[in-house]
């Protein structure tokens, strides 16, 4: 059965037979289902120039891929966990740029889309995105880039580091190591993913097989009423220079160093729950107002207080909250996933522009510590149109003033957790459910973009064939 990216009927992983199976074993991990990866190792590579530079770093890519497994594989590890506790091998992960493809001589069959073309370093793509300079980059991310190699696995596994290790010891003289990032997953008291400012993480994700469609709606009581479906169009690509576009494909892959100044995102709450005359327990409430969900993940449309089921929910929709006397407009997860509620497209359109968040923190901070530098997220998700996407969502929603457009003055106003460009001020609710508001000064910008590049993670025959 051939491939159907467009397919409205989910695939299923486990069913998968002739080209669809085809598809899983030469298809990299983590584009479909993320995968576990407490600790996560990224480098930034860039090839030498000349002959020689090309010949190394197809041979150190060709390398590499003893080292890594199928998206297949990588399934049927996370069953056999499921199943029987069995711990799965590290991940590989391998991207280029449109610039990588170039050093290795292969720009006539580079992947075409005209944003990973661009890369981010461009000057209209970083207007377009409200991003600093790349003078205020990190020095590594100021350079021509043209690989990222991704290591990940458990966090009290020494495998990870191992397979890091065999990683590096490919690498030729020829390949310089512009950057190394390491993150490493942080969790609050009861075990759930948090970021650095101290919310529950990825929890709201497209999902792409049946099985995790099943295990999804297991969560819903039979009463779905936001479906996280997404067809495979929406994460795959056919790969133009694999062997055979029918079975092998990739994904546009896009990273962002975010650094979050967590002192200033607190006095941020804290200020907001000063100008609304919020007390006690309730001033739990100014966090939740600018992301969207309490700490614990519990979405503030859905009650005024934190108290988080197990998974966290996210079965709801803004339908009884189309006037955001609950959930602010602005707030962080409405803004970026705005559930049919966007005022701009038709529901089913509007849902097109989500994209496969894959993001690992990076920095360490203990409770209670306020860090100003040191500390964020690496942003990264896997898209099959970047600026139908990725794109789409921070520069149309994020950083849109007048999104969701709800017919009504006063705008929303940017996104207070990734919104870049002016601030003007905002309007909350003052009391969960009341159509009483109050206009504060919009908080200070808290999450600084320190660099990023848009790659192509191709199919393993690409790579083996090198």
């Amino acid at each position: 059965m051939p491939v159907e990216l467009n397919d409205t009927v989910p695939l299923s992983w486990k069913n998968a037979t002739g080209d669809n199976d085809t598809m899983l074993q030469n298809l990299q991990p983590n584009i479909l289902k993320g995968h576990v990866r407490d600790r996560l190792h990224v480098l930034l590579l860039q090839f030498a120039e000349g002959p020689e530079g090309t010949a190394a770093a197809r041979a150190f890519l060709a390398g590499l891929v003893p080292l890594m497994k199928s998206a297949k594989t990588a399934l049927e590890e996370a069953e056999a966990f499921k199943q029987h506790g069995t711990k799965g091998t590290p991940y590989v992960g391998v991207g280029l740029t449109h610039a990588g493809y170039g050093k290795l001589g292969l720009t006539s069959t580079a992947p075409t889309d005209t944003v990973f073309q661009h890369g981010m370093r461009d000057p209209d793509s970083r207007a377009k995105l409200g991003d600093p300079d790349t003078t205020q980059w990190e020095h590594g991310y100021q350079q021509e880039i043209h690989a990222i190699v991704l290591v990940g696995g458990d966090a009290d596994s020494p495998l990870a580091d191992t397979r890091l290790g065999e990683v590096k010891a490919l690498l030729p003289g020829s390949i310089t190591v512009l950057a190394e990032e390491t993150g490493k997953t942080q969790h609050d008291d009861a075990g759930r993913a948090i970021e650095h400012f101290g919310y529950v993480d990825g929890r709201s994700l497209p999902l792409f097989l049946t099985e995790d469609l099943d295990a999804e709606r297991d969560t819903t009581d039979g009463t779905s009423v936001w479906d996280p479906f997404l067809p495979l169009g929406r994460v795959l690509v056919a790969d133009p220079a694999a062997p055979d576009p029918g079975t092998d494909f990739g994904s546009y892959f896009v990273l962002r160093k975010l650094e979050q100044n967590v002192r200033a995102f607190k006095a941020a709450e804290e200020d907001l729950a000063n100008a609304l005359k919020l007390d006690n327990d309730d001033r739990e409430r100014a966090g939740a107002m600018l992301v969207g969900r309490f700490e614990d993940g519990t979405p503030l449309t859905l009650q005024a207080e934190a108290g988080a089921q197990k998974p966290v929910m996210n079965n709801f929709t803004y339908a009884s909250d189309s006037a955001a006397h609950k959930c602010p407009f602005q707030a962080h997860i409405r803004k970026t996933n705005p559930r049919g509620s966007g005022g701009f497209e038709p529901p089913d359109q509007e849902r097109l522009h989500l994209m496969a968040r894959r993001g690992q923190t990076y920095g360490e901070r203990t409770e209670g510590d306020q860090p100003e530098t040191g500390v964020g997220l690496l942003f990264m998700a896997f898209n099959s149109e970047l600026g139908q996407q990725f794109e789409f969502v921070q520069r149309r929603w994020a950083n849109n003033p007048g999104f969701p457009g709800h017919g009504t003055a006063p705008q929303p106003g940017l996104d207070p957790v990734i919104g870049q460009g002016s601030r003007p001020a905002q309007t909350w609710p003052r009391a969960w459910g009341d159509g009483e508001t109050q206009e504060t000064p919009a908080p200070a910008q808290a999450v600084t973009m320190k660099g990023g590049e848009y790659f192509f993670m191709p199919s393993l025959p690409f790579l083996r064939g090198l």
